[in-house]
């Protein structure tokens, strides 16, 4: 199908550069006739591409601290500005976690980094709904899409901390909403996506065997980066209108599968 955004104005986060889900997700958008800005904070501007991105969809960069609301309230009066209207799909592609970069363990962990990894990853989304809600920035029907992992239900020892701020990412989700569907029919959900090849996910320790051993398990294989754009653009479109707070496993089947049979052949368990 064509021309599925054909008309929708959007706020796309986190493309830091051609491995970003973020950065697929802006592609797709525009292939399917979308307009929108793209931000994140100047620190990460200055380390990826986003320029290149900006050029090739034709986009404007609106830089913001998404920990910042005055940046938030910035962001979100300048895209309407920008895009002649209110917005009508926003994408969350935010996290980061002091505690894994410094590679400290889980049970160690030191708090003071805990609560940024809380502040940039999760509370984040709160703050940017609530400054969308505030401002009446979203239009009616509108979608808006955050990233998540499945460690938020099941634990996965190298994910630390980062673990518990997916989980209160997900609620976030459900809670606001709850509020702003009752109120305006923005739809909120969250994309739970396989171990993906990025810059923020190769950083992790361990990633490239797990990578491997959840490709082996999903009957499907690992879903890459640029599927994932597809998903959420299927959720930024009309086709998705009654869906909302949800979290959607968008894993090749990897979240329903207990153990496969390619897993047991390479542990000898199968004649």
């Amino acid at each position: 199908m064509h021309n599925l955004l054909k008309g929708k104005r959007g706020i796309i986060t986190g493309a830091l550069d051609q491995n970003s889900i973020a950065w697929k997700v802006a592609e797709k958008a525009h292939e399917q006739g979308a307009t929108f800005v793209l931000t994140n904070a100047p620190i990460a501007m200055r380390m990826g591409e986003i320029n290149v991105l900006a050029e090739k969809t034709g986009s404007q960069i609106i830089p913001a601290d998404a920990t910042n609301v005055d940046d938030l309230t910035n962001l979100f009066t300048q895209a309407q500005e920008i895009l002649g209207g209110k917005i009508d799909f926003v994408l969350h592609s935010i996290g980061m976690s002091v505690n894994i970069r410094k590679k400290i363990p889980y049970t160690e962990s030191n708090y003071d980094y805990f609560m940024k990894g809380i502040d940039v990853s999760a509370l984040s989304f709160h703050k940017m709904l609530a400054v969308a809600k505030k401002l009446d920035a979203i239009s009616e029907g509108g979608s808006v899409v955050a990233l998540t992992y499945m460690a938020a239900q099941r634990t996965y020892p190298f994910y630390t901390d980062m673990a518990d701020i997916k989980a209160m990412l997900e609620s976030i989700a459900r809670s606001f909403g709850y509020h702003y569907g009752l109120e305006k029919k923005v739809r909120i959900n969250t994309v739970s996506q396989s171990p993906t090849k990025t810059s923020a996910g190769t950083g992790i320790k361990g990633f490239s065997d797990f990578y491997d051993y959840a490709d082996a398990i999903s009957p499907l294989g690992n879903a890459d980066a640029a599927s994932c754009a597809d998903y959420c653009i299927t959720l930024f479109s009309d086709l998705t209108r009654m869906v909302t707070m949800q979290n959607l496993f968008h894993d090749g089947g990897y979240s329903s599968t207990g153990v496969s049979d390619i897993v047991m052949q390479k542990m000898g368990l199968e004649e």
